[in-house]
C-alpha cells in the first residue's frame, strides 16, 4: 500500500492527534444545531452564529464535571495534550478594554493649547501644569496599565527589579559593547553555548518622582512593589505578584496603601483598565478538578470573593477548558469589588474589547471535523462509489457523538479501501494529492472561527454573540465605530486539517469582517496578504490599515466609508514590516517595526487612499524599541509635532511636519530608555536607572536623575 494511500485510509485515525497537534479549529458556519443541550451524546462542536442562548450557567459543581468531561474528550485531555481556546485566554486578554482611536488627542489630556514657545522657557517659569501626557492607548478615555503614570507633578515609575549587565563581553568579539543586551547579543551567546555570568545591580519598587518643576527633581519615596499601575485622582494602583496595592498618593512624600487584594493559589491577573471611575479587572483561575465551584480567585481585605457555580458562564458548545476568568468592577478608591462575570476558558489566545456601551470577548472554537471530511469526498463523488456517498450522507445524521463519527467514518473508509485493486488505489493517491490542497484552499474558512461576545458594559449582561473565521493578532484587530464592530484575522495554514493530512499546500489568507451591533456580519474583504501573516491593525474612523508581511511588507487601506460595501481602497508593498501603526495626522500613519536586524520608520501618506505611498522612512542603529512590545511605549506630542521611540542605546525624538521627512531631532545616549512623559514644555526621558529632562523649545538638556 502506498504511503498517500495509507494516508487516505487513515485519515479519520489520524484526526485526533492532529486535533491536539494544532491549535483548536472552529466548525463549517453552515452546520448549526441551537437546540444542543451539554450531557447529550449528539453535542455539537461550534458556535458560529450563536444565539444568546448559546451561552449558559453551569447549574451546580456536578454540571461543571459532566461539561469538563466532554470537553477533555474532545481535545485529548487524557493523553497529555492541551490545546487552547475558549473565551479568554493569556496573550489577547492582557490586550483588554480597546476602542476606537481618535488620533484629534492622540493620548494627551491637554489643559491648555497655548503656542509653542520659539525661546526655551525658564525651568521654573511654571506655577502649574498646563498639559501632560498620559499612556498612549488605543482608545482615549480607556486607561492602560504601565510602568510609568503621571499627573502633571510627580512621574510614578515602577522600575525592574534589577537591571542585568554581561560581566565578561571578551567572550563576544562580534557584539559591539553598547547593545549587547539586544538580539544581536542573544543570538551570539546561542550560537557559542555560552551561558554568561549576569551580576544583579538591584533597583526595583515604585519611585515616586517629584517631577515638576524640572529643576528640582527628586525621588521623594520609594514603594516597595513592583508592577504595572493605574493612577485614578489621588489614588495608585499596582499589581504586585500575587497581591494588588491601592495607595492614597494625595501627599507623594508620604503615600499610604488603602487597601489590598490577595490572589488566592492557581488565580493570576491577566488584565486591567481604567474606564470612567472604575477599574475592570481580569483574572485567570486555574481548574481545580477536585472541586470545581464554587471558586475563590482572590480576597479583599481578608474577605473572601466566592464565584458560584451558577455564575459561571459556558458556551453550549464544548471547548477545552483548563481556567476560569472572572471580569470584575473594581473601585479604586476603596478597593471595594461591585459587579462581575465569569466565563470558562483557557490559556489560549483570545482578546477582550471594550466599547463606552459594551465589552467585547473572542475565543476560538473547536471545528467540524466529520462534516469537513465527508465534504471532501462528496465533492470529490468520483473518488469513491455512490454507496459510499450514501453511507457518508446517513452518517451525518446520526445522533452520535463526534467521536462516535469518527470511528464508523473510519471503518466506512478502510472497507472502501479494502475493496479496491491496485490500479484503483494508485489513482486514488494521486488524485488526493492534487485535490485535497483545493479543497483545503476552499474550505479554509470552516476550519478555523472566532467566536465573539458582546457583554453590557454597565450591568455586564450578554447581549448577543457571534463569529468570524481566523484568529486575532492583538487589540488592534478589534474596532467599534458608529455601531459596527471591525475585525481583522488571519486564517492560518497550520490549521488547513486536509493540507497536513493529505500533501497539499494551504497558505495563510487574511480578511476584514464587519458586523453590526447584533454581531451578525454583514460585509467583508477576505484574501488580503496571501501567504503572509497579519503584523499590524489600525483603525480610524472610517479607515483600515492593515500590514501583513512573510518577505515583504504590504500595507494595505480598506475604505470602510460604507460598512455594507468595504473595499482595499490602496496597496503598498515595501521591504521589512511595521507591527505598530499610529496615526500622526489625518493623512499620514507612522509605521514602527523592522528591516533586516534593525529599528524601521515608516511615515506612509493616505492623503489619496488609493495611492498609499512611504513617505519617510528612517533606520536606527538599534536592534529593538520596546514599542515592538507594547504600544504603550509611544509618545507622540502634537504641540512640538514629534514623538518620542526609546531603544537600548539611547532614546530618540524625531520631528514631523505635515507633508515633509521624519528628522531625528536628538538623541540622548548612555540610557536605556522606556518611556518618555511631557510636562508642559519639558519631555522626562525614563530609563532604567535614571531619567533626563530635555527642553522641548531648543532640545538642551536642563536636569539629570539617578535612581
Amino acid at each position: 500500500m502506498t504511503n498517500s494511500l495509507r494516508t487516505i485510509i487513515l485519515v479519520v485515525g489520524v484526526m485526533v492527534l492532529t486535533v491536539l497537534l494544532v491549535l483548536v479549529l472552529p466548525r463549517n458556519p453552515r452546520s448549526i444545531h441551537d437546540n444542543t443541550e451539554v450531557g447529550r451524546v449528539n453535542i455539537d462542536l461550534a458556535i458560529v452564529s450563536p444565539t444568546k442562548k448559546d451561552i449558559k450557567v453551569f447549574e451546580s459543581a456536578s454540571d461543571f464535571k459532566e461539561y469538563l468531561s466532554i470537553s477533555d474528550k474532545l481535545v485529548g485531555y487524557n493523553s497529555g495534550f492541551r490545546v487552547s481556546g475558549g473565551l479568554f485566554g493569556t496573550r489577547g486578554v492582557k490586550e483588554f478594554l480597546t476602542s476606537p482611536m481618535a488620533f484629534e488627542s492622540n493620548g494627551m489630556m491637554l489643559k491648555d493649547e497655548s503656542s509653542t514657545q520659539n525661546t526655551a522657557p525658564d525651568s521654573n517659569q511654571y506655577t502649574s501644569t498646563d498639559r501632560v501626557s498620559t499612556t498612549n492607548v488605543q482608545v482615549i478615555g480607556v486607561d492602560e496599565p504601565d510602568i510609568v503614570k503621571s499627573d502633571g507633578e510627580e512621574i510614578y515609575f515602577s522600575s525592574p527589579s534589577f537591571v542585568n549587565y554581561l560581566d565578561d563581553r571578551s567572550a563576544f568579539p562580534n557584539v559591539d559593547s553598547e547593545s549587547f543586551i539586544d538580539d544581536v547579543f542573544l543570538e551570539e551567546v546561542q550560537a557559542q553555548r555560552i551561558l554568561p555570568r549576569w551580576p544583579q545591580k538591584k533597583y526595583g519598587g515604585v519611585k515616586v518622582i517629584n517631577a515638576f518643576p524640572p529643576a528640582d527633581i527628586e525621588v521623594n519615596n520609594t514603594l516597595d512593589v513592583h508592577g504595572e499601575m493605574l493612577l485614578y485622582k489621588d489614588n495608585l494602583v499596582v499589581f504586585s505578584g500575587n497581591i494588588i496595592h491601592g495607595y492614597d498618593v494625595s501627599s507623594p512624600e508620604k503615600p499610604s496603601e488603602s487597601w489590598d487584594i490577595k490572589l488566592q493559589n492557581g488565580t493570576q491577573v491577566v488584565t486591567s483598565r481604567l474606564y470612567g471611575d472604575m477599574v475592570y479587572l481580569v483574572t485567570r483561575t486555574w481548574v481545580n478538578r477536585d472541586k470545581l465551584c464554587p471558586i475563590v480567585p482572590l480576597s479583599i481585605q481578608g474577605d473572601d470573593m466566592v464565584v458560584t457555580c451558577s455564575s459561571i458562564h459556558y458556551p453550549v458548545s464544548p471547548i477545552y477548558i483548563d481556567s476560569t476568568y472572572t471580569i470584575m468592577k473594581l473601585d479604586p478608591i476603596s478597593g471595594e469589588i461591585s459587579q462581575t462575570k465569569s466565563f470558562v476558558g483557557s490559556s489560549g489566545q483570545s482578546v477582550v474589547y471594550v466599547s463606552s456601551d459594551a465589552i467585547y470577548i473572542t475565543y476560538q472554537q473547536t471545528g467540524d471535523f466529520v462534516n469537513y471530511i465527508i465534504g471532501f469526498f462528496k465533492e470529490n463523488s468520483d473518488l469513491v462509489s455512490t454507496q459510499i456517498i450514501d453511507r457518508l450522507e446517513k452518517l451525518q445524521t446520526y445522533e452520535l457523538s463526534n467521536q462516535a463519527k469518527l470511528a464508523e467514518l473510519s471503518v466506512i473508509i478502510t472497507e472502501f479501501s479494502n475493496s479496491m485493486d491496485g490500479d484503483s488505489k494508485l489513482l486514488m493517491e494521486n488524485e488526493f494529492e492534487n485535490r485535497s490542497s483545493d479543497y483545503g484552499k476552499k474550505h479554509m474558512r470552516d476550519l478555523e472561527l472566532m467566536g465573539i461576545v458582546k457583554v453590557n458594559i454597565n450591568s455586564l449582561e450578554i447581549e448577543a454573540t457571534g463569529g468570524v473565521p481566523g484568529s486575532p493578532l492583538n487589540q488592534f484587530s478589534l474596532d467599534e465605530y458608529d455601531g459596527y464592530l471591525r475585525v481583522v484575522t488571519t486564517i492560518n495554514p497550520q490549521r488547513s486539517l486536509m493540507s497536513q493530512i493529505g500533501g497539499g499546500t494551504v497558505e495563510s489568507e487574511n480578511d476584514l469582517y464587519v458586523l453590526n451591533s447584533n454581531l451578525k456580519q454583514i460585509s467583508s474583504v477576505e484574501g488580503l496578504g496571501l501567504t503572509e501573516k497579519v503584523f499590524a491593525v489600525r483603525f480610524v474612523q472610517d479607515k483600515g490599515y492593515v500590514v501583513t508581511f512573510r518577505q515583504t511588507d504590504p500595507f494595505y487601506v480598506i475604505d470602510l466609508s460604507n460598512p455594507h460595501d468595504v473595499f482595499v481602497a490602496g496597496e503598498l508593498k515595501i521591504p521589512g514590516f511595521s507591527s505598530y501603526l499610529h496615526p500622526i495626522t489625518k493623512d499620514f500613519i507612522l509605521g514602527v517595526g523592522r528591516e533586516g536586524s534593525k529599528v524601521k520608520l515608516s511615515l506612509f501618506d493616505v492623503s489619496d487612499p488609493t495611492n498609499p505611498t512611504e513617505k519617510s522612512k528612517y533606520t536606527l542603529g538599534e536592534h529593538w524599541t520596546d514599542i515592538q512590545n507594547t504600544h504603550h511605549a509611544f509618545l507622540l506630542d502634537d504641540k512640538h509635532k514629534i514623538f518620542f521611540i526609546p531603544g537600548n542605546k539611547g532614546g530618540y525624538i524625531f520631528s514631523y511636519k505635515e507633508g515633509e521627512s521624519l528628522e531625528l531631532r536628538k538623541a540622548v545616549s548612555n540610557i536605556r530608555a522606556r518611556r518618555a512623559v511631557f510636562i508642559n514644555d519639558y519631555l522626562y526621558i525614563i530609563g532604567d536607572d535614571k531619567m533626563v529632562v530635555l527642553s522641548e523649545t531648543d532640545w538642551e538638556r536642563l536636569n539629570e536623575l539617578s535612581f
